[in-house]
């Protein structure tokens, strides 16, 4: 079931009203039963793998929790290590098992052998990167005395399984979400317009400019032969704000559902583009994950703590981990260490950058030297968009090819914008959307409370930006036009 489907459009506020209609001691139970009717209109079947995780880690909590009470931390590392282990190899198996395939049948023709393994018939579970990664934190979290383990099944399962999040994130930490369930909440009329009001726009983001931007950056990577550098270089450009709407457009419509039921998710994405440094992109950049590393990849390494060049290692291991997380590819594989890689050069640098400037007397605070940052981050992070994009990563490498060789920059202010596949009304809509996504995280930058600052107008003010919203999505949106759900880009992963 997807967020911009009229299916969603029935269940959500059937869920909603049940919830606060019927007792308190069964609305965790409703949750838990919406959550799991949710995931089931993918496959069915694969409700029982969530399940399954959910029962792992359920009881890994609990001897964890039982050998800390004894003070036996060798037994209640080996439940952790269980833990880990039984989920990600459930994640190994439905995610990575036909690229391992793939890679030893590529290595036996190199090495001259005739005999290959053949794929394994699987279908990806959606979401499966997601709520293992946060079923998993909760093992971590038990183990460090963050919470302590939950004895009740049902709300873990719900804690596992809430279904704003559970296919796409934001992936929650336990010591957040998992204490809400234990909380009464009541029908708030002000929570749930500005929940609604998160919702709309998150529709708007993914359905008027995501989902108009891709049927021109499918066609010019699809067949990027027949098109100039130049081209492919705005195709690349317009991704990049492709998969900030529809990534962030998700997961402002999960946060926005779990605003209406009473339920404080956190913070997903904070105006990205406006970074003026890598390592200031990725504290914007799909914060639950980024933040899940560091907790649970990153500090455990070592962090920073063992030395620079240890430093840098662990660093070029989470972007490699985040790059493979996103999928079994090598252009994920790519983009992940090309983000690292950016990453080490920035923190190697930074001393003598700080040298330069002030030598060149620099001011910092001056709108043209913060623009310039921004403009040359941005540039950076839509360079590994494209392997991140690109359908392998040969392919990738014939693309950058293409813009180096054949550019034609000329072409950019004559017959690119018609060579992309998008008439000029479509052009006009698409440059108003992105001119008022660039205001809200403009706005948003300077810690204004958009949704806030909305709701505090008046009727008419208020009713202009809902029924502006809304009209913008059934006239300009592609569900508008000809009723079609479009897959969000991340349930891949």
């Amino acid at each position: 079931m997807l967020f911009n489907s009229a299916q969603y459009l029935v269940f959500f506020p059937v869920v909603v009203l049940l919830y606060f209609i019927i007792p308190y001691k069964l609305r965790n139970l409703w949750l838990l039963a919406a959550s799991y009717y949710f995931y089931m209109q993918w496959n069915a079947k694969y409700a029982l793998l969530l399940f399954t995780s959910t029962l792992i880690t359920y009881v890994s909590g609990l001897c964890i929790s039982a050998c800390l009470k004894k003070e036996q931390r060798t037994p209640a590392k080996v439940c952790v290590f269980v833990s880990f282990f039984l989920n990600i190899g459930i994640l190994v198996f439905f995610k990575y098992s036909n690229f391992v395939i793939e890679n030893i049948n590529h290595l036996s023709r190199l090495l001259g052998q005739d005999k290959e393994l053949g794929r394994l018939d699987l279908l990806l579970p959606v979401g499966i990167s997601f709520y293992i990664f946060q079923a998993l934190s909760y093992t971590m979290d038990v183990y460090r005395r963050r919470v302590e383990a939950t004895k009740n099944l049902f709300r873990y399962a719900l804690f596992v399984s809430f279904f704003p999040q559970l296919v796409a994130g934001p992936i929650e930490r336990s010591e957040n979400l998992l204490k809400q369930f234990e909380e009464k909440h009541t029908f708030d009329a002000d929570r749930v317009r500005k929940g609604l009001l998160l919702m709309l726009w998150g529709l708007f983001m993914k359905m008027v400019i995501a989902d108009n931007i891709a049927p021109s950056v499918t066609m010019i990577y699809e067949y990027y032969p027949q098109y100039t550098g130049i081209e492919i270089v705005v195709a690349t450009v317009l991704f990049a704000f492709q998969i900030y709407c529809d990534f962030g457009g998700y997961s402002l419509i999960a946060i926005g559902s779990a605003k209406v039921l009473g339920f404080t998710l956190m913070e997903n994405f904070r105006s990205p583009y406006l970074a003026q440094s890598i390592s200031d992109f990725w504290d914007r950049w799909h914060i639950s994950l980024t933040s899940w590393f560091t907790d649970y990849l990153y500090i455990p390494l070592g962090g920073s703590r063992k030395g620079t060049v240890r430093r840098y290692i662990n660093v070029l291991i989470v972007f490699f981990v985040s790059g493979l997380w996103h999928g079994a590819a090598y252009t994920y594989i790519a983009w992940g260490l090309l983000n690292g890689i950016f990453m080490v050069l920035e923190q190697m640098t930074t001393g003598i950058r700080e040298q330069l400037l002030r030598r060149l007397h620099v001011d910092r605070t001056r709108f043209s030297y913060r623009l310039g940052c921004r403009l040359f981050i941005f540039a950076l992070v839509d360079f590994t968009w494209l392997f991140f994009r690109a359908t392998g990563f040969s392919t990738a490498l014939r693309l950058i090819r293409q813009c180096v060789v054949n550019l034609q920059f000329g072409k950019l202010f004559g017959l690119v914008f018609g060579n992309i596949g998008m008439t000029p009304q479509q052009m006009v809509v698409l440059t108003l959307a992105l001119i008022l996504l660039l205001t809200v995280d403009v706005l948003k930058e300077k810690g204004r409370d958009v949704a806030g600052l909305v709701l505090a107008q008046g009727m008419w003010f208020r009713w202009a930006v809902y029924l502006g919203l809304l009209f913008s999505i059934l006239i300009f949106g592609v569900y508008g036009n000809v009723y079609e759900q479009t897959q969000f880009i991340y349930f891949q992963f």
